[in-house]
């Protein structure tokens, strides 16, 4: 659903090391004895010569949430401590929720072209590739051709970035895997991955892994929060356990239109502390939440 050349050598070394510093079986072992801290505490990072700010919003496990991209008309009487919506909504919505305490994730879609965006011109036809199954409009993206792309999404982050939005859901970020008339990789996912996470914090924003269990140990040290769809149906959901045990929050989701059990999914979601919750397809307003 609803996921100038910009890298230097020494860029792509300190991915590599970031990434992959660890062996997978110590996962983020060493994370795992973090401090449970307030849902809503900035915690400061060290200082760098990089321009990446001082701190960002790092949220934690248990946090609610409500997560609305089905229409611009967000429904903010819902009681939930995170919302997640469209890049394009009214600044008033995002000052709103601001005023009550809540948390803004700044919902766009990375790894697909969607031909109602304002943006859409931008793309240019040869990283347009296979037609997305079920979403009319849109089409799969070339990620390879970062330089093409950087500087579209470099301009949606900038805006969610100006109107004040405290984390990024990059929306189809799982790709490789799919139809998308282009040879992808696991690497060139992985690559992408690691450029959006990077440029996001450059903006003081934090960044949510969306659904691409495979590449979990891979990221975990890296964003700062993960988003499902689905995962307890399919029996996907222990592959983002390396996220709680970060202490950092998982926001799963599962769908009306599939015929789980909701109920044994959040007790499920107890067990691995996850904040779940019942959506329709559409992502409108309405919501059930795990107790």
């Amino acid at each position: 659903m609803w996921f100038r050349k910009f890298l230097s050598i020494s860029l792509v070394i300190t991915f590599a090391l970031s990434a992959c510093g660890q062996n997978p079986s110590e996962g983020s072992a060493s994370s795992s004895t973090l401090e449970p801290v307030s849902p809503t505490m900035e915690i400061p990072l060290a200082s760098t010569s990089s321009p990446i700010p001082s701190s960002w919003w790092h949220p934690t496990v248990g946090l609610t949430w409500q997560w609305q991209i089905g229409n611009m008309d967000i429904d903010t009487s819902i009681e939930a401590d995170v919302y997640d919506i469209d890049l394009y909504v009214n600044q008033s919505i995002i000052d709103e929720l601001h005023a009550t305490g809540r948390k803004v994730i700044c919902y766009m879609s990375v790894g697909s072209y969607e031909d109602w965006r304002p943006d859409k011109d931008q793309f240019s036809p040869e990283v347009l590739g296979n037609d997305y199954d079920g979403w009319p409009g849109e089409k799969w993206l070339d990620i390879r051709a970062i330089d093409k792309l950087a500087p579209i999404m470099r301009a949606r982050l900038d805006l969610c970035k100006s109107k004040g939005f405290d984390a990024v859901e990059p929306d189809n970020m799982e790709i490789y895997t799919n139809n998308t008339g282009f040879p992808l990789t696991y690497e060139d996912q992985l690559k992408f991955a690691l450029w959006l996470a990077d440029e996001a914090h450059q903006r003081g924003l934090a960044i949510g892994q969306k659904n691409a269990s495979d590449q979990v140990l891979d990221l975990v040290g890296i964003y700062d929060f993960a988003i499902t769809e689905d995962y307890f149906f399919y029996n996907e959901a222990e592959s983002m356990l390396p996220y709680i045990e970060a202490g950092k929050p998982v926001l799963a989701a599962e769908y009306t239109d599939l015929s789980g059990d909701f109920e044994s999914y959040c007790q499920k979601s107890k067990e691995l502390k996850f904040s779940t919750i019942l959506k329709n397809r559409n992502l409108d307003a309405w919501i059930q939440a795990c107790p």
